[in-house]
């Protein structure tokens, strides 16, 4: 197995539960929340996905998906939240509130992103996860280390996602 065939069947578990969490999903559910100020299931899904989109497209210098593909404006977010480069990090309660979507768009989007992200994947050889993509940390950060980041965030996400909606259901 190469590491980006790893990375892939990686990413391929997180497509596979954001799949589970969302099928048959109420409507009502995706923006309950068990207490107040808690993630709701549509804003978890659609952050792990602004952050798989964000973070890849960074590291291959491409167009994200959001904009590519016009999921920015199918979201139809507030400005608060829909500006092209929000991905969630530190959002507020009334943010994080203010995320709703329909299952079948939040389901489109991340299978968008997660096909976006086998593409650049496919690219990639074992040397490459050693390139330094960001020097703001100590010590930089590789690729290799990016895209461990992006799927250890993508499959926290969609866990605390599959927790809620067996809480809620």
């Amino acid at each position: 197995m190469t590491p980006a065939e790893l990375l892939s069947d990686a990413l391929g578990r997180v497509l596979g539960d954001v799949e589970a969490v969302l099928e048959d999903v109420p409507d009502h559910l995706l923006t309950e929340r068990p207490t107040r100020d808690a993630n709701t299931i549509a804003w978890l899904v659609w952050h792990l996905t602004r952050v798989q989109d964000d973070h890849v497209a960074g590291v291959a210098g491409s167009e994200q998906v959001w904009t590519a593909q016009g999921f920015a404006d199918r979201f139809a977010l507030p400005p608060s939240v829909g500006d092209v480069t929000e991905i969630g990090y530190g959002h507020t309660s009334a943010q994080v509130g203010a995320v709703r979507a329909p299952a079948p768009l939040l389901a489109e989007y991340y299978r968008a992103t997660h096909e976006r992200s086998l593409e650049y994947l496919a690219t990639l050889s074992g040397e490459d996860l050693d390139r330094v993509v960001d020097t703001r940390w100590d010590p930089p950060v590789t690729l290799g280390v990016r895209l461990v980041s992006v799927i250890n965030d993508c499959t926290q996400h969609v866990g605390q996602a599959a927790y809620l909606r067996g809480l809620l259901d």
